[in-house]
């Protein structure tokens, strides 16, 4: 019998293959199944040739915020509550985490089933460096929201990953290619793990082209960051002045401007001394 509280499941983002024998377990043990969408749900296990043993339920983001109390109360009571969602884990950019702090809050135990993710995937497929990297999810819908998003990420330095509609992958590059420049590097994941699995490469002009036609399908995108900017000396040493003179620990004001312009912090350091002598 399984125990009480929440098991996060990742479920297969294209091949049902994919699925691990500790999804094919806790489908057919838990108590009860929130599924984003129970047809799905319903697929794959007809899929993996299995049969749900608890209580089907919907959870999803019109009905989490009036379900997830129900569900605490059943796990708290003692009940295993498996959440699933159409593809990839929980709670990234899909329902679970409101449900998540809910657990965390009421001291009920939270366990994970790991499994496949489409950031991941997406990751070591792009060719993009993959020591550090952030997950951005989808970009705003709106053209100036988005512009907006964007122009912040422009100095990021971690490789970027995002989801996509695939009817508004050619306006996402197109605005990438803007706020990074068209020369930035990126790769554009289409249908991971699926029949029809595409990974296109290239800078960000040529895939705004690429996309220009039609693209189908569920859309990961992975952005080189930015390279670091390089400041003139005189322009850095005078960014670390202008900064004490604000009030910042001269130490300080040196990393932050090495970290901005390249020019080692110790150099930076002993012009500013030097110049405040004279």
């Amino acid at each position: 019998m399984p125990g009480s509280g929440l098991v996060l499941a990742a479920t297969p983002i294209g091949d049902p293959r994919d699925a691990s024998l500790r999804l094919v377990d806790a489908l057919e043990h838990a108590h009860l199944v929130a599924a984003e969408d129970t047809r799905r749900l319903k697929r794959l296990a007809a899929m993996l040739e299995i049969h749900v043993g608890g209580r089907i339920v919907a959870y999803h983001e019109h009905n989490e915020a009036t379900l997830t109390g129900d569900l605490v109360a059943r796990m708290t009571a003692g009940e295993q509550v498996l959440l699933v969602t159409d593809a990839g884990m929980p709670s990234v950019s899909d329902p679970g985490y409101r449900l998540v702090t809910a657990c965390v809050e009421a001291d009920v135990p939270v366990t994970c089933l790991p499994g496949p993710s489409a950031v991941l995937v997406a990751l070591a497929l792009s060719g993009l460096p993959v020591d550090r990297f952030c997950f951005e999810g989808f970009c705003p819908r709106k053209p100036g929201e988005r512009a907006r998003r964007l122009a912040d990420l422009a100095d990021e330095r971690r490789t970027m990953v995002f989801f996509e509609a695939p009817h508004r992958l050619a306006a996402t590059l197109s605005a990438m290619s803007e706020a990074f420049g068209g020369d930035r590097p990126a790769a554009v994941c289409r249908e991971l793990t699926k029949t029809y699995e595409e990974v296109r490469r290239g800078p960000l002009a040529e895939l705004v082209e690429w996309a220009a036609g039609e693209v189908r399908g569920e859309i990961t995108i992975v952005v080189g960051g930015g390279s670091p900017k390089t400041l003139d000396p005189d322009d850095a040493l005078a960014a670390v002045l202008e900064r004490i003179e604000r009030g910042e620990r001269l130490k300080n004001a040196c990393k932050a401007v090495a970290a901005e312009s390249g020019i080692p912090a110790t150099q930076l350091y002993d012009a500013a001394v030097a110049a405040r002598r004279e």
